[in-house]
């Protein structure tokens, strides 16, 4: 059971996220877009596991050296190239999802696209506080909830517009 599990994960991987040519019917999407949302999900725990230790003050008494900041950070490392990896991926297989609607495929970098933006005004923010009020955050991160809802209803859950889908 393990192995068809395993098989058939592998195929979904390769069918929806290797390029954005092709079509995919509204089950595919639904389970591909779960597939790196569980993935994103434990690499994201991972990282506010081990977060704490990428702050570290160097203090006389400390160590010039700590291995645990040292693979805190290369976690983070690996953690960004995945976030990329995960974003890409989700385009892939969204494009493959709009083609079969008879939609616009640049849509499919919404998501993506509005989630970088609200990490990147959440990093931000906290560094120049006096000038970017929390407010900024909080309306990127509306704007990134409304893509999110409408990418998941509409390509997830909506009605046949499908175009010979497999």
């Amino acid at each position: 059971m393990a192995g068809a599990a395993s098989a058939y994960l592998a195929r979904l991987a390769r069918f929806g996220f290797r390029t954005d040519q092709g079509l995919a019917d509204a089950r595919t999407w639904r389970e591909g877009a779960g597939l790196l949302a569980v993935l994103l999900a434990v690499l994201t725990a991972i990282w506010l596991l081990l977060e704490p230790n990428a702050h570290r003050q160097l203090a006389p008494d400390s160590s010039l050296f700590d291995w645990a900041t040292f693979l805190t950070f290369v976690y983070l490392l690996f953690y960004t190239f995945a976030l990329l990896f995960i974003g890409v991926s989700l385009y892939n297989l969204s494009a493959k999802r709009l083609r079969a609607r008879n939609l616009p495929t640049g849509l499919a970098g919404l998501v993506p696209l509005a989630a970088l933006f609200s990490g990147a005004a959440h990093w931000l923010q906290p560094r120049v506080d006096e000038y970017l009020s929390y407010w900024y955050v909080a309306g990127i991160d509306a704007l990134l909830v409304a893509a999110l809802v409408w990418t998941v209803l509409e390509l997830g859950f909506r009605a046949p517009l499908d175009i010979g889908a497999p």
